[in-house]
């Protein structure tokens, strides 16, 4: 488990800041350290914000995620506004939070905002993208919080940081990317070239097995890219053969999809030739329809 947690990265951890208690508003002296810097704080010391929109969170998901959590850490912190000493309202990340109850974590990393510090945290965030020794991942969360927390377009924040918009693009296709992977990058056993390769891929099981043959097989960018573009050409000519189903195939279809609990789709080949997809999302859910196929 120790080996899997170092998953975390070291960048992470570095940026962990001590969250001092009693800075409650930017006026104050030292504000400037705290804001735009990630804290850990005790999961037990943060309240819901009333105001979420989003009210229900499905309860597999939310294993799925605990589960990496356990394995490989918070990749990306959360973001908590200081109520008072001690006591912090989630602002964003309340999946995550909920997740890491779940994996038993007592403490958290939160980016803290606090009272009045718009223009400041804005410009930390300009400052940290400027350090050399971020990884390609911390660039794209301060991309992202410069968005978000700061309410500026791509355009806008591209000009902050002068980088082309492009550039800002890429970065922040990263965090699409599963937790492994993004973890990886932290830790920089794949390279930014890897990594805008893997994003073109659209299905998670087949970026991960690929992420794995990139750190086990040492394979180049261009490498990568020549199998993600085989990959595109595959699904390409597949989509290109099928043809029309027969009414009764479509009734079919419908029956099997109800009768395995997933998405399957017959698929008409040459001639009276075809073939069955059935579609899982994870190990779990793939060991449920095999009992279904072979009781």
């Amino acid at each position: 488990m120790a080996d899997k947690r170092r998953a975390l990265g070291k960048g992470l951890s570095a940026l962990l800041k001590d969250p001092r208690e009693e800075i409650q508003s930017a006026e104050q002296t030292g504000a400037d350290e705290l804001v735009g810097s990630i804290a850990e704080i005790p999961v037990e010391h943060i309240v819901e914000n009333p105001f979420q929109p989003r009210t229900h969170f499905d309860a597999e998901a939310l294993s799925e995620l605990a589960h990496s959590i356990r394995e490989l850490g918070i990749i990306q912190p959360i973001t908590v506004r200081r109520l008072r000493k001690g006591q912090y309202q989630l602002i964003s990340g309340e999946r995550r939070l909920r997740a890491s109850k779940i994996a038993g974590l007592e403490r958290i990393p939160a980016y803290i905002r606090l009272a009045n510090d718009q223009g400041m945290l804005e410009m930390a965030l300009v400052e940290n993208i400027q350090r050399q020794e971020l990884d390609a991942i911390e660039i794209a969360l301060s991309y992202q919080r410069l968005i978000e927390e700061c309410a500026l377009t791509q355009e806008q924040m591209s000009e902050r940081v002068g980088k082309k918009r492009s550039t800002v693009t890429n970065y922040l296709r990263l965090l699409r990317l599963p937790p492994l992977v993004q973890a990886g990058i932290r830790d920089r056993m794949i390279g930014m070239g890897h990594a805008r390769a893997l994003v073109n891929i659209e299905d998670e099981a087949e970026q991960l097995a690929l992420y794995r043959s990139i750190v086990s097989d040492g394979l180049s960018v261009r490498a990568v890219e020549d199998r993600v573009q085989r990959q595109k050409q595959t699904v390409t000519t597949g989509t290109a053969q099928k043809t029309v189903l027969p009414p009764h195939f479509k009734e079919l279809n419908q029956q099997l999809s109800a009768l395995l609990g997933t998405k399957v789709q017959l698929l008409s080949g040459r001639g009276t030739a075809g073939k069955i997809v059935v579609e899982f999302k994870n190990e779990r859910e793939l060991e449920r329809i095999l009992s279904l196929v072979n009781p």
